[in-house]
């Protein structure tokens, strides 16, 4: 049997997906689940509830995917681990992505226990791409480089799901956006290498 708070946040999203957050009313979510509007209640206390859960799972879904300490010990090899494992799971988890990342209207805010989750997602980022600069690099630093990198990244998923993707070829864009990435990450190396001050230092 399948688990309900499951199937509420499956028909939430495909919700979601067809007409962003204005299509989320509980009633609407009851019936495509195939339950209840008690029953939203009870497992969500309403639409912000229901919101706040897709909003955690997305953003845990981002921190999972940037585990990749076990994979290399090559800080500039994680830091590409990581930027393919996040294209992925922006891809399997578009729903989520786009209510993170979207444009959100006044009917939902993430409440406090979501947006720390979301602040442990740049965290994560920030402390790996922390490992490929000298162990001098201020926090500001690191953020910056994490933001430029995260950026980059994010630029290429926006591409691909907004309709200007339809106006260029955007086959094989995982391929294209972790070229840029490389590129970038070895631009940074360099900078650090050569001794030149960098950004947000």
């Amino acid at each position: 049997m399948s688990d309900p708070k499951s199937n509420i946040l499956k028909a939430a999203s495909e919700l979601f997906m067809q007409g962003g957050t204005a299509a989320l009313s509980v009633r609407a979510i009851a019936a495509r689940a195939g339950i209840s509007t008690i029953g939203i209640y009870s497992h969500f206390q309403g639409k912000q509830g229901i919101l706040d859960a897709l909003y955690i799972e997305g953003f845990t879904a981002v921190i999972d995917a940037l585990a990749v300490d076990e994979l290399s010990a090559d800080p500039r090899e994680r830091v590409l681990l990581a930027a393919r494992r996040y294209l992925e799971t922006a891809q399997t988890y578009e729903p989520h992505y786009g209510l993170i990342f979207g444009k959100l209207d006044d009917s939902y805010q993430p409440s406090e226990a979501a947006r720390l989750v979301g602040l442990r997602g740049f965290e994560r980022l920030t402390e790996l791409v922390a490992g490929m600069l000298p162990s001098d690099a201020g926090a500001a630093q690191q953020r910056t480089q994490a933001l430029q990198i995260w950026a980059l990244i994010h630029g290429f998923v926006g591409l691909k799901n907004h309709a200007v993707g339809e106006l260029v070829d955007m086959r094989c864009w995982k391929e294209r956006a972790l070229d840029a990435v490389e590129i970038l990450i070895d631009a940074i190396i360099a900078i650090q290498q050569a001794g030149r001050p960098a950004a947000g230092r």
